[in-house]
């Protein structure tokens, strides 16, 4: 029988909803879930503004950006992770590209000058209605109505009927630093680099809502762990899940969907299964 897992993040919650034999794989165990293109380019992107907003206020140019990303592009290009994605000369220009294209986003949607900083990639833990919490706040920063939540995004905004619920993670950002530190945040955000700004504010409702959420995912958790039952989820994502060369339900599903022509041609298990 597995154990539960000492803390629970915004990430494993959205792990084992989307599906709970994923999350066994990654959580119980703890086989490796390597990021991909888009997942190491969002990483290059934070790690540039971290170090630039932890820079002097009137110092947060796009010509320092350019500068810091300049200096942090060999952490990435050298990592193991990027290696093993055997891009081309070519495939490394676009993804550079990109990746100063989301960093230089920030400034469509604020200009950091302005902006008061109070911590950069700040480190939360919390006991949220029972569940043990641990999170990493992009930015918290600080405005005449108090705190305000930050948190980066470098992919697509989502779908309108998703919205609300991508607002979660921030929301439990916002209650881990409440219970911490006593001050509850007055806003939370998600700027999608060079795209537009999501944002709700904290309230009663809204933190009792996202953390009664949070807490019955953790519920069914350990309902799992208890009966060591994970079932699969299998629908389209089965496609870009690398466990799937284990799980004989999501093997099936790639292998339906690629035979009827419903199984885009870059997902990586076609790879993996050799289809």
């Amino acid at each position: 029988m597995p154990d539960l897992p000492r803390s629970f993040s915004p990430s494993s919650a959205g792990t084992y909803r989307q599906c709970p034999r994923r999350w066994r794989f990654r959580y119980v165990q703890k086989l490796p879930d390597p990021p991909g293109e888009p997942a190491l380019l969002g990483t290059f992107a934070h790690r540039v503004l971290e170090l630039l907003c932890g820079d002097p206020a009137p110092e947060r140019t796009i010509d320092r950006a350019r500068e810091l990303a300049r200096q942090v592009w060999p952490e990435t290009a050298e990592s193991r992770d990027f290696q093993a994605l055997q891009l081309d000369e070519a495939s490394q220009r676009d993804f550079r590209w990109r990746a100063w294209t989301a960093i230089q986003g920030l400034w469509s949607l604020e200009d950091p000058a302005d902006v008061e900083v109070r911590a950069t990639e700040q480190k939360v833990s919390a006991n949220l209605d029972g569940v043990p919490f641990f999170g990493i706040v992009d930015r918290l920063d600080a405005d005449a109505s108090g705190l305000v939540i930050t948190d980066y995004k470098s992919g697509k905004v989502p779908r309108e009927r998703d919205r609300s619920k991508s607002l979660d993670q921030v929301l439990l950002y916002a209650a881990a630093v409440e219970d911490s530190s006593g001050e509850r945040p007055d806003r939370a955000r998600l700027l999608y680099l060079g795209s537009e700004i999501l944002e709700t504010s904290v309230t009663e409702d809204s933190l009792g809502a996202t953390t009664e959420r949070f807490s019955d995912t953790w519920r069914q958790v350990g309902e799992a762990c208890a009966g060591d039952r994970f079932e699969p989820c299998t629908g389209p994502l089965c496609g870009w899940c690398p466990y799937v060369d284990r799980c004989d339900e999501g093997r099936l599903e790639v292998q339906q969907r690629v035979a009827a022509g419903r199984m885009r041609a870059d997902a990586p298990a076609r790879a993996l299964l050799g289809l």
